[in-house]
This record gives C-alpha cells, sequence and structure tokens, in this order.
C-alpha cells in the first residue's frame, strides 16, 4: 500500500482521538469537572481499530497491541452509559468480531508480515521494548479505568486515568521521536497538554469538595 495512505490511516485515527480529547476538555472546562460523554468511547472505538490497521502497515507491534488491549474496553465502557444496545444487533455483532477476522487474515495468511512484526530492522529490540512498555502504560490507564468503573456500576474518568494517560503518552511520544513518526508525534503531542489539563482540573475539584 502507498506510504500516504498509510500515514493516512493514521492520522485519521489520531484526528478522531484527539477529537474526542478536545470535546472530554472542552465539556470539561465549561463544567469545571471531569466530564466523560458518550462520544468519548465511540469516537475511540473507531479510532482505536483505524490505529490498529495503522500498525500493522508500519509493521509495529507496539501500536498493534496498544489498540487491540483498549478496544473492548471502549465497548463497556459504552454498556456502562447504556448506549451500546442502541446500536444495531448486526453491526455490533460485526464490531465485536471484526478485530479477530483481521488478527486470523493476518497471521494464517501473511507469513511474511508476520516475520516482520516481530523482526522489523527498523526498530531494534530495545526500541520495541520501550514501545512495548510505553504501550501498555497507556493501556493500563483503561484497565484501571474499567475496573473503577465496574466497582462503582457508572463509566468515570478518575485521577489514576489521568495519570497514567500522561505515563504512556510521554513514553508513547518519546518512542515516536526516535521512530520518526509523524502520527503518533501529533497525537501524543496534544494528549501530553490535554492529560496535565484534566489532572489539574480534579485536583481543583477535590480541594472545592
Amino acid at each position: 500500500m502507498n506510504v500516504w495512505m498509510i500515514y493516512g490511516i493514521g492520522f485519521t485515527a489520531q484526528i478522531l482521538f484527539s477529537g474526542r480529547s478536545i470535546l472530554q476538555w472542552a465539556l470539561s472546562e465549561k463544567n469545571q469537572r471531569v466530564i466523560t460523554p458518550i462520544l468519548f468511547w465511540q469516537l475511540s472505538l473507531i479510532a482505536s481499530f483505524l490505529l490498529f490497521v495503522y500498525g500493522y502497515l508500519r509493521n509495529d507491534f507496539a501500536i498493534m497491541l496498544g489498540q487491540i488491549l483498549t478496544y473492548f474496553i471502549y465497548i463497556r465502557n459504552m454498556h456502562f452509559q447504556k448506549q451500546w444496545f442502541k446500536f444495531p444487533k448486526i453491526l455490533r455483532w460485526f464490531l465485536y468480531v471484526f478485530p479477530f477476522i483481521v488478527l486470523y487474515i493476518g497471521y494464517n495468511n501473511k507469513i511474511y508480515d508476520r516475520f516482520l512484526l516481530f523482526n522489523n530492522e527498523n526498530i531494534p529490540l530495545w526500541l520495541l521494548v520501550l514501545g512495548i512498555t510505553a504501550q501498555i502504560i497507556f493501556t493500563l490507564r483503561f484497565v484501571y479505568q474499567w475496573f473503577y468503573s465496574e466497582k462503582r456500576k457508572e463509566s468515570v474518568l478518575p485521577l489514576g486515568f489521568w495519570v497514567l494517560s500522561w505515563m504512556g503518552s510521554m513514553l508513547i511520544f518519546l518512542y515516536a521521536l526516535i521512530r520518526q513518526d509523524p502520527v503518533l508525534m501529533a497525537g501524543h503531542l496534544l494528549g501530553i497538554f490535554l492529560y496535565t489539563r484534566n489532572i489539574m482540573l480534579l485536583k481543583k475539584e477535590k480541594k472545592l469538595l
């Protein structure tokens, strides 16, 4: 596939990720507390899948790992907000199985690509470890958010979510600088600012309580 088409997929994903974050930030600023709109999770789901495809086309396992782990957490949060079952049943099933179909095709019909995924000469082992570590930290924010929300039976973005977001985003930005990946750099530069601002809003909110 043409390199510009691949970057186009990646930038589309990052625009959606940035759009959801800007929306969440704007609503939070307006209310002076952290708000989580349903559109945040809907855009997250679409963007996550696109970035997974981008990672596959870039032979970048670190990107793929981060997205496949959070995909279903986005769906679970739609459950919390009672929006998931508003989608047509056939669409819900499609969204459930489509990532597995992509993985099946990718790992069983493209053996050479599978080899490149873990043996990309442009990504030495130490850099792959950095990328995977960054994605694990970035992904843990949603695991933490999921457990936090399960306990309260509502979709919440607590302080720990934003702290893990900031840490993971900083590491991914460093990874992107070394990899010279404009898609990751653009997405996480904005993210770092928004995560910092949400941490400030939450601390301000706690002081007012």
